[in-house]
């Protein structure tokens, strides 16, 4: 049986931001708007018909789990996808498929 190196609190904390963030359906929906471009905080709002107090909750959730990133243009805040924090949770989950047979619990 090949075995895991054990995360550090710091990994483990971001993966749990990360499945957090990832929890709520319209954190869902942002993530899809942002999958293949950057917007700007109003776009959002237009495509998800929410007001921009709701949704700045939500991205600001996103923001701290790593998964989007931010930029100031004059007034206007763009979101964008951070791919590698993407990454560290797709890499996390694929460990379980690779290395995580289960095995029957050794009698009692």
């Amino acid at each position: 049986m090949v075995s895991q190196p054990a995360l550090t609190q710091s990994q483990e904390a971001q993966i749990a931001s990360g499945f957090h963030a990832l929890s709520d359906p319209l954190r869902i929906r942002v993530i899809e708007l942002l999958r293949s471009q950057e917007l700007c905080v109003c776009d959002l709002c237009d495509r998800l018909e929410i007001n921009q107090s709701k949704l700045s909750f939500h991205l600001k959730t996103l923001k701290e789990s790593g998964l989007l990133r931010s930029r100031q243009e004059g007034r206007w805040i763009y979101y964008s996808l951070n791919l590698p924090q993407f990454a560290a949770i797709e890499q996390y989950l694929s460990e379980y498929r690779r290395f995580s047979p289960i095995l029957t619990a050794p009698p009692c």
